[in-house]
């Protein structure tokens, strides 16, 4: 009996940890009201206040959330050393392809986490401190040329992976592996055809 209390209870938070995170991407935060999240979720208010304090306190766990899974995945993202040359394309594409796929998980959530939250640009510059660490120590293992500037590329990285996401990913333009392979392709071979001497 109390297993299935404790379930119950589970579904109900998680309902309106859904709901919010409709609510707020479709209507922001400032014009989201609790009873619309309520119902949306099929509940009360009283339940609501069962799990969260306020509207703030959903707004941020759902945004804590989102976010502690992007830098554990960007993390994870790092390429190891001791690759192959003919690896790196791969690697690389798998990489940027589960970024996008992440990002494509939960279109709210990436909408209230990414764009929404008050302290977004904040979000991007840790993620463009995240990547520039990958990109170092990828240097490092002698993956790319020592002469770039890896904070310049990295929020270069970061910037195309921003508003590809908004214009391309989130819109249902473009599926994430045909994204992934746009960047890859332009990071990895650039963009000229070979130049005759």
């Amino acid at each position: 009996m109390q297993a299935s209390k404790g379930l119950k209870g589970r579904e109900s938070r998680e309902r309106i940890m859904a709901a919010a995170a409709y609510e707020f991407a479709c209507h922001g935060f400032h014009e989201t009201k609790i009873s619309s999240i309520v119902s949306r979720a099929g509940l009360t208010q009283p339940a609501f206040y069962l799990y969260f304090s306020s509207k703030e306190a959903i707004f941020n766990e759902l945004v804590d959330d989102f976010r502690s899974r992007l830098f554990r995945l960007t993390e994870e993202l790092r390429l190891t050393a001791g690759m192959r040359k003919e690896e790196l394309a791969q690697q690389t594409l798998g990489a940027v392809t589960a970024l996008f796929r992440f990002l494509a998980e939960d279109p709210n959530l990436t909408r209230i986490g990414l764009f929404q939250a008050h302290d977004a640009e904040q979000c991007k510059e840790a993620a463009i401190s995240l990547v520039t660490e990958n990109l170092l120590a990828e240097q490092q293992a002698g993956y790319y040329r020592t002469e770039l500037n890896m904070s310049i590329v990295a929020a270069s990285i970061v910037g195309m992976i921003e508003r590809l996401t908004a214009t391309c990913l989130l819109p249902g333009a473009y599926e994430p592996e045909v994204i992934a392979k746009e960047i890859m392709n332009l990071l990895m071979y650039g963009m000229t055809t070979a130049l005759e001497s």
